[in-house]
C-alpha cells in the first residue's frame, strides 16, 4: 500500500525552534520529524511514499532524496501554491493506485498501520459505501483539537470544530492517520485550496458514502506546537533507550 505524507504546511506556530526550515523537517534527536515517520512505516512494510510538499521543499528533496537510503521509494507532488491537506491529496492524485494511507506531517500515532488497513478492509466488505477509516484516540481535552462521534457500529456521524471555551472534556479525536479509497478524491475541486478535515470528511455525513473511525490507546502527540514539539523527543529518546511510553494524559499540557 502507499503512503501519503502531507508535509507542505508553513510552520508558523513552531517557527521559534524550525527557524527556515519547513516544520516536517524539524530535529527530533539528531534527525527530521519526516524521518520518524518514514521509519515506522517502513518497520510496517510500507514501501512506498509520496510526500506531498510545498512551502521550503527543495529542503526535504535533497535530504530524503528518491528514498534509497532509507530502504522505501519515495516520490513527491510539489505544491507551487499552498492548497491545503485536501488540495494537496487532490494534486497527488497522479500516484494514487488503489486504497492508501494518509499521514498529516505535523503529527505521529504510533500505531500498528497494518491492523488500520485491515479494520478499513473488513468495512469495505461489510459496507459498500465506505470510503476512509480515520485513525481515532481519546485525549484529555478533545476541544483542543475537535472532537469525532461515532455510532454503535463504529461509523463516523459528527465532527465537532476545536474550541477553547467549553472547558476541558475528554472525547475522540482524527489523530491524522487514514486509510481511503480513491473515490473519495472526486469530491476535491483541482487547485484549490480545501481541507480534508473541515471540507471533504464532513461531507460525508449522512450521504451515501461513509467515513469509519479506528479507535486506538498508543502514544498520539501533535508536533505543530513548540509543548508537542518537546513532548515527541521527549518519547523518542526514552523508546530509544528502552525506558517506556509516554500516554496522552500528557496532551493535557498542550496549547493550541
Amino acid at each position: 500500500m502507499q503512503a501519503f505524507i502531507l508535509a507542505g504546511g508553513l510552520g508558523t506556530r513552531l517557527r521559534s525552534i524550525i527557524n527556515d526550515q519547513p516544520k516536517p523537517m524539524a530535529d527530533i534527536e539528531n534527525k527530521p520529524f519526516l524521518a520518524h515517520q518514514i521509519e515506522q512505516l517502513k518497520a510496517q512494510g510500507i514501501m512506498q511514499v509520496i510526500i506531498c510538499v510545498g512551502y521550503l521543499h527543495d529542503h526535504v528533496l535533497s535530504y530524503f532524496g528518491n528514498g534509497e537510503a532509507w530502504g522505501v521509494r519515495i516520490d513527491y507532488s510539489i505544491e507551487t501554491s499552498p492548497l491545503g491537506t485536501g488540495g494537496a491529496l487532490k494534486h497527488a492524485q497522479e500516484f494514487v493506485d488503489g486504497s492508501f494511507l494518509v499521514l498529516n506531517g505535523d503529527s505521529f500515532f504510533d500505531i500498528d498501520l497494518q491492523e488500520l488497513v485491515r479494520f478499513h478492509e473488513a468495512r469495505k466488505k461489510e459496507d459498500k459505501g465506505c470510503v476512509g477509516t480515520l485513525a481515532l484516540t481519546t485525549v484529555p481535552d478533545a476541544g483542543r483539537y475537535g472532537s469525532v462521534l461515532l455510532n454503535g457500529k463504529g461509523r463516523i456521524v459528527n465532527f465537532t470544530e476545536k474550541s477553547t471555551t467549553n472547558g476541558a472534556a475528554a472525547g475522540l479525536i482524527n489523530a491524522g492517520v487514514y486509510v481511503l479509497e480513491p473515490k473519495i478524491l472526486e469530491t476535491i475541486p483541482t487547485e484549490q485550496k480545501v481541507s480534508i478535515e473541515r471540507t471533504v470528511f464532513p461531507s460525508f455525513l449522512g450521504n451515501d458514502a461513509r467515513l469509519y473511525g479506528y479507535e486506538g490507546d498508543e502514544f498520539f502527540v501533535d508536533i505543530g506546537t513548540p509543548e508537542g514539539y518537546y513532548l515527541f523527543r521527549e518519547y523518542v529518546k526514552a523508546r530509544d533507550e528502552g525506558e517506556g511510553n509516554y500516554d496522552n494524559s500528557k496532551q493535557s499540557t498542550f496549547t493550541h
